[in-house]
């Protein structure tokens, strides 16, 4: 079986090594940088199957590096990084990063972040369409080729709106998907940059999925951020 191969973009040896010992131990072949440029280097030799990347390194901003690889490679980027600011998570989403995780981290919630990441870059590589096979999360069931959504076989009537913003978080199922994300699939490059309009078909979205839409099962809100929707169970 060939393994997957992770750069590691960190500057701190501690965390470093820490880190690469642990996915070396769960079978990921780990390549280590400890600058941007050695990272970038690296990147373009090695081309890994996904990137770990911390924000503050000593030479350039992590969000260059995320904009430079962008130029040439679609291999996920995960952020692993200390900055715990909105800001700092939304431009890092928005410049190509697939996911943010903030330091410290648990070890099963980077393993899963990095198995998700992996699933949806395999798919894409394969030429797998989520939208050829129905979404499925709990009781709810997408149909992408009918239109249709179920939850327990019963269907949920949504306004053509409200369905191209569930239709769009199922296809990026276990993803962060930023309020910006969301606004310029659903209504477009030109749309205003407040998101108000989003929040409110999401209140409506919710009333009609979610049994308790004050504890929500099926999309979950990143404060400041977007929106993730359940992990597809065709994926698992």
């Amino acid at each position: 079986m060939n393994k997957f191969t992770i750069l590691l973009i960190e500057d701190e040896k501690s965390i470093c090594d820490f880190t690469s010992r642990t996915l070396s131990s769960h079978g990921y072949r780990v390549r280590c940088a400890s600058t941007g440029r050695e990272a970038l280097s690296l990147a373009s030799s090695l081309c890994p199957d996904i990137f770990l990347l911390d924000l503050g390194l000593p030479d350039m901003d992590g969000m260059e590096v995320i904009q430079q690889i962008r130029t040439w490679s679609n291999c996920p980027i995960i952020v692993v990084s200390a900055r715990t600011q909105e800001n700092d998570k939304v431009q890092a989403l928005d410049a190509g990063a697939d996911d943010y995780l903030t330091k410290p981290f648990g070890t099963s919630e980077l393993m899963a972040r990095i198995r998700t990441s992996l699933r949806h870059s395999v798919r894409l590589i394969n030429g797998h369409n989520s939208t050829q096979h129905p979404y499925r999360a709990k009781n709810l069931e997408i149909n992408f080729f009918k239109r249709i959504i179920t939850i327990e076989g019963q269907p949920v009537h949504l306004t053509p709106i409200e369905y191209k913003i569930v239709a769009f978080l199922a296809q990026h199922s276990g993803k962060v998907m930023t309020y910006s994300a969301v606004m310029n699939n659903v209504w477009g490059p030109y749309a205003e940059s407040d998101n108000k309009i989003l929040r409110v078909n999401m209140a409506n979205i919710r009333r009609k999925l979610e049994k308790n839409p004050a504890e929500p099962v099926y999309i979950f809100t990143e404060v400041g951020v977007g929106y993730r929707m359940a992990e597809d169970e065709n994926t698992l």
